[in-house]
């Protein structure tokens, strides 16, 4: 889970449902066009510092209220840090980055229409509950799919392609 939709999160923060469904559509064009990078920590400005770039997203969809997404781990020095961290067994939050206006609303910062997401950063902390990194088990899928499921499957990805 990347970010939820209509849920106060630990910074007061509100995004509308409706918002973060154009977002992930525009985002769906970096990730296919492979520029969909985030960096390791939230940097205090807007740009993504390719230097700093520790993560790709690789997918991303809406699930009901939830942004859910994947991820691959980049071969950088933030990559490296990340991967340590995440091998150590340290769980890591994952942050929307973005920008737009608010308004205050019953207790509750209401994010505008005008916001943009630029990217997911790993951070320590995340405002969204529950929005942690989680390891692909790539033995469980062998388990769950029948042989026919894994041969549909890569058919699948064979037609996109």
């Amino acid at each position: 889970c990347l970010q939820r939709a209509d849920a106060k999160n630990q910074n007061g923060r509100v995004y509308p449902k409706d918002i973060l469904m154009r977002e992930v559509k525009n985002y769906k064009k970096l990730v296919k066009d492979n520029r969909a990078l985030g960096e390791l920590d939230h940097p205090e400005d807007s740009v993504i510092n390719l230097r700093n770039v520790s993560h790709q997203i690789t997918d991303i969809w809406m699930d009901t209220n939830k942004v859910m997404g994947k991820m691959k781990v980049l071969d950088t020095p933030s990559g490296g840090i990340l991967r340590s961290l995440v091998d150590s067994g340290v769980s890591i939050g994952i942050s929307s980055r973005g920008l737009g206006s608010v308004t205050e609303s019953a207790g509750k910062t209401m994010v505008e229409d005008d916001f943009q997401l630029i990217c997911f950063d790993m951070v320590s902390e995340p405002s969204t509950p529950g929005a942690f990194m989680m390891r692909e088990n790539k033995n469980r899928i062998n388990e769950v799919f029948t042989k026919a499921d894994r041969i549909n499957r890569a058919l699948n990805e064979i037609l996109e392609d």
